[in-house]
């Protein structure tokens, strides 16, 4: 009875000193994501300050939300969102990945088999900028590639688009930039958002990861960088970029996937 009860004292203690798996930790971020007001209210509240700025990031002609855009005086207005836990929430999906791998065949026909669940404020925001006359861009890291039984070389492309819809708002191709959809669009999203800004004004980004707003940010690093992201070199960025943090670059709350996880 004695080894009995030390055995069971051993094990409720190590329950209470084993820190959570990382199963346990992503659940309680998906948990939060879906079912908390928190996010709900961090979300609106995002999306209503970037409302609040965008009539004077839009009158300054010389204001431009991507760093070393000095030649943009004349060229129309733009904004550029991410898609993924920026307009579209995936966290009921998420919910799968405790049990399944994730790949991004799964994510996409998850999502041509079920509704898009929109972010809260960011249709809002986007027919507020439509309003104002400002084009909107999205920049996703969704794949242009094929999956074998399903038609087309970018079937991504078109779910994306009725993802968009179901959450009311309108998109074409055009306005679309997924990752590969040409030789150099890397998953490293600075050259697509370089693109962009050939040909516009870019007054506003947003994002849930720091790639969608800061270049080599990943532990691989992907064309053009050329060294692996640390978390040292992440927060370095934060002083690097002191000016933009909430003032035309704005950042949706992510605690369930991102580059964050895979630096040290």
């Amino acid at each position: 009875m004695k080894t009995l009860y030390v055995m069971l004292t051993v094990l409720a203690l190590t329950a209470c000193t084993t820190p959570p798996s990382p199963e346990a930790r992503i659940d309680l971020g998906v948990q939060w994501v879906e079912h908390s007001a928190e996010y709900q209210a961090l979300s609106a509240q995002v999306y209503a300050d970037a409302r609040e700025d965008l009539p004077r990031l839009l009158a300054d002609p010389n204001w431009s939300a991507l760093p070393g855009q000095t030649d943009a005086a004349n060229k129309p207005p733009a904004i550029i969102l991410d898609v993924d836990e920026t307009v579209v929430s995936n966290a009921r999906y998420q919910e799968t990945l405790l049990h399944t791998p994730y790949s991004s065949f799964s994510h996409f026909d998850w999502m041509r088999n079920n509704p898009a669940v929109p972010v809260r404020g960011a249709t809002a925001m986007i027919e507020a900028a439509r309003r104002a006359g400002v084009e909107v861009f999205f920049l996703t890291n969704r794949a242009c590639e094929r999956f074998e039984g399903i038609d087309g070389d970018c079937p991504y492309e078109q779910v994306t688009i009725e993802d968009l819809r179901e959450v009311g708002i309108e998109t074409v191709a055009e306005k679309l930039l997924m990752a590969w959809e040409q030789p150099d669009w890397s998953k490293e999203k600075l050259i697509r958002r370089e693109y962009i800004g050939r040909t516009h004004r870019v007054i506003a980004l947003f994002g849930d990861d720091y790639g969608d707003f800061v270049q080599c940010t990943r532990a691989k690093p992907l064309t053009p960088c050329t060294e692996p992201a640390t978390r040292a070199s992440r927060h370095a960025a934060l002083d690097t970029y002191a000016d933009y943090w909430g003032n035309g670059w704005y950042v949706l709350p992510n605690p369930m996937h991102g580059s964050w996880t895979t630096v040290r």
